[in-house]
């Protein structure tokens, strides 16, 4: 499935309490890859927000960069979402 790498990984960091990108995007599409049947941890605390903590994150990195990065990001996940929730419902 498109972007399930970087699923596995934001739900592996999600386990060992680490704030990543991935754990963030992971975060964000938390209630829609449960609903789907996935298994998410619980995110750590952040502003109540990981779409903002998520782009701080990616702005702390390379600012110039961080908003096309974050649009990928996100286009990632729903893409991942939308064929999750296919394969669930064929």
């Amino acid at each position: 499935m498109p972007g399930h790498d970087l699923i596995l990984a934001g739900i592996d960091d999600l386990e060992n309490g680490r704030r990543t990108p991935e754990s963030l995007l992971v975060s964000i599409g938390a209630e829609r890859l449960r609903a789907a049947g996935l298994d998410v941890p619980a995110a750590p605390p952040t502003d109540g927000y990981p779409e903002h903590a998520l782009y701080e994150l990616l702005a702390s990195d390379e600012p110039e960069s961080a908003h096309g990065r974050y649009n990928a990001l996100l286009r990632r996940l729903v893409s991942f979402e939308r064929a999750l929730e296919h394969a669930r419902a064929g």
